[in-house]
C-alpha cells in the first residue's frame, strides 16, 4: 500500500433461519400467476424512494435505542437487500409485512428481484478508482434441501452464492461463514458469527464492501491533533485533516444544518450534514429523503476551509427488535410463513445481525504531492469544522442508493 489511504466503509447482515417448533398444515396461496406479468422491466430507481424511507426509519430506530454518545451506522442498501431476499421464500401474512416494511407494496416480487438484478448488474461496473462489492451468501444446512425456484432467485437476481455448513458442529459452521465474510469485506469483518444454533436450517448473509478514493485528497501534513467534543461532559483528541479548496457546500439557515460534498473518484460521494451548535436532535427529527434530496439539490461551489477528523468506526447491531418495531413480527414467531423456501419443513428468522466498519482518511502523501492547485476566489473561505457529532452518508448516483449512513458521536470509538 505504497502511501495511497483510502477510506473504505462496509458492512455484513446476517439473517439466521431456524426450525419453527410447529409442524402445521401448509398454506399455499402463493398467487404464483400474478408474479409472473412482466410490468415492463423495473429499473433499479423504483427501489430508491422506498429504500430511502426505510433507511430512515431504521436509523429513528436505532437511534432511539442507542446509548447516549455511541456511533450509529449501518448499511441501508445491504439490509433491504437481505430483507428482499428473504421475502422471495415468504408468502402470507409474513411476505405483506416484510413487503409493507420496506415500503414496497406496489410492488410484486418479481418486480423488486428484477429490480435488484439491475442494481447489482449498474453497480457490477466499477471503475478502477474504487470498489464496490455488494452481494450475498446463503449457508445452507447440510441435508436441508430447499426448494429449487428459491435458490435459483437467489442466485440470479441476488448474485447469491449458496453453500453447505454443517450446523450441528457449531463452531465449524461459524468459522465457515466467518471466512466466507471475511473473504468479500477485505479481512475487515472477521468474527461476526460468534454462536450459532445447532437448530439452524440457514443462514442469509449480505455484505457491502466499499473502497473509495477522494477526488480532493487531503494533504498528510496539514493533519493536527484537536479537540472534539462528543458531548458537553466529554472531549477526545482526534486526528484533524485539514483542506482548503471548492467544495459542494450549502448552509440550510431553516434547518439548523451546514451540508457539504465529498466526492470519491467513481460515481460515490460522501454527504457530510453538520447540524448548529446544540442542534442535532432537532436535525434528526426532521430528515428524511426529502431533505437528502433537496440538500443535493441545493449545494453549489464555494471556498471552504474543511476540517474534518480521520477515523475507523465499528459497529454491531442486532435488528431483531427494530425490525419487530417497523411490523416485520410473524417471521419471527411460530406463525411464520416461508413455504417458499421449503415446503416441507416450517422455518421462522431466529436473529438478524449486522456489522458496519468506517474509516476515512487522508490519500496517502504521494498521492497528495500531485495535486492540482486549485484557483480560488478572494474572498474568505467558509470554515466548516467536524468538531462534535456529524451526519454522514455514502451516496451512490447511478442507482440513487444510500450505501451506508450513520452519526458519527465519538470518531475515537472503535
Amino acid at each position: 500500500m505504497r502511501g495511497i489511504f483510502v477510506s473504505c466503509a462496509l458492512s455484513a447482515l446476517l439473517l439466521s433461519v431456524a426450525w419453527a417448533n410447529h409442524q402445521e398444515g401448509h398454506h399455499h396461496h402463493h398467487g404464483a400467476d400474478a408474479s409472473h406479468s412482466h410490468e415492463g422491466e423495473l429499473s433499479c430507481h423504483k427501489l430508491s424512494s422506498p429504500n430511502a424511507d426505510f433507511a430512515f426509519a431504521l436509523y429513528k430506530s436505532l437511534n432511539a435505542n442507542a446509548a447516549a454518545g455511541k456511533n450509529i451506522f449501518f448499511s441501508p442498501l445491504g439490509i433491504s437487500t437481505a430483507l428482499s431476499m428473504l421475502s422471495t421464500g415468504a408468502a402470507g401474512e409474513t411476505h405483506s409485512q416484510l413487503f409493507s416494511s420496506l415500503g414496497y407494496s406496489a410492488h410484486t416480487q418479481e418486480q423488486v428481484n428484477e429490480a435488484y438484478e439491475h442494481l447489482f448488474h449498474m453497480m457490477g461496473h466499477s471503475q478502477a478508482d474504487q470498489k464496490l462489492d455488494v452481494g450475498n451468501g446463503v449457508a445452507l444446512r447440510t441435508g436441508f434441501n430447499p426448494l429449487e425456484k428459491f435458490l435459483k432467485d437467489i442466485k440470479h437476481y441476488y448474485s447469491g452464492e449458496i453453500f453447505n455448513v454443517d450446523f450441528t458442529k457449531p463452531a465449524d459452521s461459524a468459522a465457515e461463514i466467518n471466512r466466507f465474510i471475511a473473504s468479500k469485506t477485505n479481512d475487515k469483518i472477521k468474527d461476526m458469527v460468534k454462536d450459532l444454533d445447532p437448530e439452524m436450517a440457514m443462514v442469509l448473509i449480505n455484505y457491502v464492501y466499499f473502497r473509495g478514493q477522494w477526488v480532493k485528497p487531503f494533504n498528510g501534513n496539514l493533519t493536527q491533533k484537536a479537540e472534539f467534543t462528543v458531548d458537553e461532559q466529554t472531549k477526545v483528541q482526534v486526528d484533524m485533516m485539514m483542506r482548503t479548496g471548492r467544495f459542494d457546500f450549502y448552509q440550510d439557515a431553516n434547518n439548523h444544518a451546514t451540508v457539504i460534498m465529498l466526492p470519491y473518484k467513481g460515481n460515490t460521494s460522501m454527504m457530510i450534514v453538520l447540524p448548529d451548535e446544540g442542534k442535532m436532535k432537532e436535525v434528526e427529527a426532521y430528515i428524511n429523503k426529502d431533505n437528502i434530496k433537496n440538500w443535493h439539490d441545493s449545494v453549489f461551489r464555494s471556498s471552504v476551509a474543511l476540517f474534518m477528523p480521520k477515523f475507523s468506526i465499528s459497529t454491531e447491531a442486532s435488528l431483531d427488535s427494530t425490525l419487530k418495531a417497523m411490523g416485520i413480527t410473524n417471521a419471527f414467531g411460530e406463525t411464520a410463513d416461508f413455504s417458499g423456501i421449503s415446503s416441507e419443513v416450517k422455518l421462522k428468522v431466529s436473529k438478524v445481525s449486522h456489522q458496519a466498519v468506517l474509516s476515512v482518511d487522508e490519500t496517502g502523501t504521494e498521492a497528495a504531492a500531485a495535486t492540482t492547485i486549485e484557483v480560488m476566489p478572494m474572498s474568505m473561505p467558509e470554515i466548516i469544522k467536524l468538531d462534535r457529532p456529524f451526519l454522514a452518508f455514502i451516496l451512490e448516483h447511478s442507482t440513487k442508493s444510500i450505501l451506508f449512513m450513520g452519526k458519527i458521536n465519538d470518531p475515537t470509538a472503535m
